[in-house]
């Protein structure tokens, strides 16, 4: 009776989307919850989705050594910089000048250099806070702390350069914990025979060091901001449909670019309205909870 399915079908969608919303994930439209059971491959952002989104700083080094009293005009130099930057690694800067009595000043010609660093003047200094790859391409020697820098990636941190004037002063390992759900919700995805794959700006390095640790085979490390959504579009050139998983706004694009967009719901509201479903606590097991709902909503 073509009556019982014309009620049955509205009536599983609104099920599973109530369903949803009792277990913290926000469904959009009928749309996202029917395809999310055809799911292939999930791309997960590593800062904020794998790990806490809580980066702290763990290690400050600098050229002359930890006992230079000029360890915290470098400090004050790089927080005053780093202040002006709304990414979580500047924040953890400058919570750490702050712990250790150090409070950032204003900055001239301040500029945020996508998936690079961060630059400006103050007191006429240069000061230049960044990723190994963009000193390079800045043509800086990084010989004096190299290192320590490879000491710090093979512990999986995150490794910024702090150049003043064009010389490399210091380097900072910043540490970002993995949340405690993200290794038993990667381990059942994949049981569930969904690829997962791990997006991340960090060296390949240190991104490989954390896909380890949750389990994670294949990597995209070393994507600024704007060639997320390329990455998932390749992914997607392979015949596989896609999810990606972010919570921040340069993972807006690639969370329209995927065939479904989850957005972590403790990230920022520009990811949120580019996605499909939002997982309100930001806890991965979510993602487990999504697909089952979508695979129990079209088998009824």
């Amino acid at each position: 009776c073509p009556c019982a399915l014309g009620l049955a079908t509205p009536t599983s969608i609104m099920v599973g989307t109530g369903k949803g919303a009792e277990n913290g994930i926000l469904i959009k439209g009928a749309e996202s919850l029917e395809l999310a059971h055809k799911l292939q491959a999930i791309v997960l952002d590593k800062t904020g989705t794998i790990t806490q989104g809580k980066p702290t700083v763990t290690n400050f080094l600098t050229v002359n050594g930890t006992a230079n009293s000029n360890e915290l005009k470098l400090l004050h130099l790089a927080a005053s910089v780093e202040r002006n930057s709304e990414h979580p690694l500047a924040e953890a800067v400058v919570q750490y000048a702050r712990s250790q009595g150090v409070e950032p000043t204003e900055v001239r010609e301040f500029e945020a250099v996508a998936g690079s660093g961060v630059q400006g003047y103050v007191s006429d200094r240069l000061v230049q806070i960044g990723t190994y790859r963009w000193m390079s391409e800045l043509g800086i020697n990084t010989s004096q702390l190299q290192q320590q820098w490879d000491r710090l990636e093979y512990l999986g941190k995150t490794v910024i350069w702090i150049a003043i004037d064009g010389t490399v002063q210091g380097i900072m390992g910043i540490s970002d914990a993995v949340k405690p759900s993200s290794t038993g919700a990667i381990r059942t995805l994949q049981q569930m025979g969904l690829e997962v794959v791990m997006l991340t700006g960090d060296n390949r390095r240190t991104a490989e060091v954390i896909a380890s640790e949750v389990g994670i085979k294949r990597v995209f490390a070393e994507v600024r901001p704007d060639q997320k959504a390329a990455q998932v579009e390749s992914l997607q050139a392979e015949g596989k449909i896609v999810a990606m998983v972010g919570d921040g706004i340069n993972d807006a694009p690639a969370l329209a670019q995927a065939d479904v967009g989850i957005a972590i719901g403790t990230g920022t509201d520009v990811a949120i309205a580019a996605s499909d479903l939002t997982l309100i606590s930001g806890d991965l097991q979510g993602i487990v909870t999504a697909i089952q709902l979508s695979r129990a909503t079209i088998r009824n």
